[in-house]
């Protein structure tokens, strides 16, 4: 068994490939998971080509089913779990007025609703890895957005949701506090990833976007620090945007 693991959702590519992969370059086992078979298979294929000790779980985090399959996986493959992000999520623009229920629902379910159901079952792993004193606790790190600090028009339901997330995430911390689960919400900016390609169309070029990488470091960061400093949340913006006032 691994001495020390993380699960990260939506860990195909962006994000939370990178950060899986720094992990994994970290010393932890690490279990990815994402919709789509195909493109899981060549981020784990990947990080196993850099001698990294990776599973990959294909799960659809609408359906609760693939989400207790992906965490009981993950614990029969690792044994524990001393950090879980909850990266998956999605954000589709449009007028509130236009909005089709079907793509509202998308979002409450993949970006809060599958939070709070892996949060919740993952609950008992966590607390138990961080009984072990060597490790300094268990972690959850929720990927939020700047747009959950500072609602925008046109993402409205993606707003409401990832500021869902940061409330929930500080909430979860409060009950886990005492358990040695320390928790925070990372509260980026444009990341250059397939998710803000359409920004690109917006005159915002990708190298001028947070890199994923930027956001493996931010963990690293958060896991170094002693078991007494708790971040409930850290955002982070681009030059432009604390030039201009404006934001993503």
């Amino acid at each position: 068994m691994a001495d020390k693991a993380a699960l990260i959702t939506g860990g195909s590519s962006g994000i939370g490939l990178a950060v899986a992969r720094a992990l994994g370059e970290d010393g932890y086992g690490v279990t990815i998971a994402a919709r789509r078979p195909d493109k899981l298979e060549q981020a784990a294929t990947q990080l196993r080509d850099a001698g990294l000790d990776v599973l990959h779980i294909a799960a659809n985090m609408v359906e609760e089913d693939d989400i207790k399959r992906m965490l009981e996986a993950h614990r029969e493959r690792f044994g524990r779990l001393d950090v879980l992000m909850n990266n998956a999520g999605l954000g589709i623009g449009g007028l509130i007025e236009a909005a089709e229920t079907k793509k509202l629902d998308m979002q409450l379910d993949v970006n809060l609703r599958a939070v709070y159901l892996t949060t919740r079952d993952a609950i008992p792993l966590l607390k138990e890895a961080a009984k072990s004193a060597v490790n300094g606790g268990a972690m959850i790190v929720n990927t939020a957005s700047i747009a959950g600090k500072q609602p925008q028009g046109w993402l409205a339901a993606y707003s409401a949701t990832k500021a869902a997330v940061i409330a929930l995430t500080e909430a979860t911390g409060k009950e886990l506090a005492n358990d040695g689960v320390r928790c925070t919400a990372i509260c980026p900016g444009f990341v250059d990833t397939p998710m803000t390609d359409w920004a690109r169309g917006q005159g915002v070029p990708g190298e001028e976007m947070i890199r994923p990488e930027d956001i493996a470091e931010i963990v690293r960061c958060l896991l170094r620090l002693s078991p007494a400093a708790i971040v409930p949340e850290v955002m982070i913006v681009r030059p432009q945007e604390l030039a201009s006032g404006a934001t993503p």
